[in-house]
Formats: structure tokens, C-alpha cells, sequence
């Protein structure tokens, strides 16, 4: 399979992503990640959006998947390419990957086993090792589960690196889900980038 991924993170209030967490599972930065995936065989392509937070949990640490959602499953799914554009596009979400021209690698990468599933059962997958260079792209998004929901542009640096912030404030428990998770606004999109691999089947 040929995959081309679009990966963009932001910050947020981690108090508020906390908030959401199974207890389980601690949250490591502050930071709410969108991936999107174009995956192309020789039979069909489909489109795949997740959504993801940083966490460590039962000895490993890596990215918490919120929510997924993949084009064979829901048409509802688009991408657009103009220019060096890609925009991604549903009824939750409309994202644009604007590549720069600059390559180089991914700091968040180094401190990630795998990610996460939750579920009937709960499942871990090993992260994927990529040995090509990322493009860095321009970003804007703009979730739209509701009226308010976050957004943001990029403005221009290739990657910003966020720390644990400690707890400040104790806020009521919800239930982890791509809608409670996009009601927190973005401060500020810490990075973006595009990259093409070949995935072996799962």
C-alpha cells in the first residue's frame, strides 16, 4: 500500500484533556494531533482521518486515538489537491497541508512507542518506522462538531516543542470523544508535515 500522510499538532489546555482521560492513561503534553491519510493499492484508494493526544499508560508511551474514521466506511470523507495544497475535508472537519519545500524530521516521534485503541478490547500498535524525510507544511483546520469549536493557522515555523504542564485547574470528567476533545480551543498549531511511504498489509 502507498501512503501519503499529513500529520498537524496543536496546543491546547492539557487541564482540559485530563479532563477526558481514562484513569489509566496520563496525559504527557498538552497537544491534540491530526493525521490524514490518502491510501492508494492497486485495487482502490481510501482516506483516513484520527485524531490523537500524547499519554502513557501500562508501561509505554505514545499517541491515545480519539476517534478515526475512514473513507471505505464513510464517504463522507474528501481531498482536494491545488497547487501544493492537500485539503481534507468532512462534515466534523476541514483541514489544508500546505507544503514549504523544507524537509527534516519529527521531535515528538522520539518520545512514541506506538498508539493506543480503545475499545471492546484495547489494542496497541507499534509505531511506524518511516525512513524518509517529512515535508513541513503550512496548516489551517477548523473543526465543526459545533459552534466554537477549535481552529487554527499555522504561522509559518517548521515545528514548536511543548512540555507537561502541571495541574492548575480541576475540571469536571467527560467522556473522551472527537466532539469533547475538539471543544478545546487551539492555542497555537506547533507543526505540520506531509510524507509518502509504502505500508506492508496489516
Amino acid at each position: 500500500m502507498r501512503v501519503e500522510q499529513f500529520v498537524m499538532a496543536y496546543q491546547t489546555d492539557q487541564d482540559r484533556i485530563r479532563a477526558l482521560l481514562p484513569e489509566e492513561y496520563e496525559s504527557l503534553r498538552p497537544v491534540l494531533r491530526i493525521n490524514a491519510e490518502i491510501r492508494r493499492t492497486k485495487e482502490k484508494e481510501t482516506l483516513y482521518l484520527e485524531f490523537n493526544t500524547p499519554v502513557a499508560a501500562f508501561g509505554k508511551r505514545g499517541w491515545l486515538n480519539i476517534a478515526h474514521w475512514e473513507s471505505a466506511a464513510s464517504e463522507l470523507i474528501s481531498c482536494v489537491r491545488k497547487e501544493k495544497s492537500v485539503t481534507f475535508t468532512a462534515p466534523f472537519l476541514e483541514i489544508t497541508y500546505t507544503g514549504t519545500g523544507f524537509q527534516g524530521g519529527c521531535p515528538a516521534e522520539q518520545d512514541n512507542d506506538g498508539c493506543f485503541f480503545m475499545g471492546a478490547e484495547r489494542l496497541f500498535r507499534p509505531k511506524e518506522e518511516i525512513g524518509v524525510n517529512k515535508e513541513f507544511c503550512d496548516c489551517s483546520f477548523a473543526w465543526r462538531f459545533a459552534e466554537g469549536d477549535a481552529n487554527g493557522i499555522s504561522i509559518g515555523e517548521k515545528t514548536k516543542h511543548v512540555v507537561r504542564m502541571e495541574p492548575q485547574i480541576s475540571y469536571e470528567k467527560q467522556m473522551l470523544s472527537a466532539e469533547t476533545a475538539a471543544a478545546i480551543p487551539c492555542e497555537q498549531i506547533l507543526g505540520a508535515y506531509a510524507v509518502q511511504f509504502d505500508r506492508s498489509a496489516e
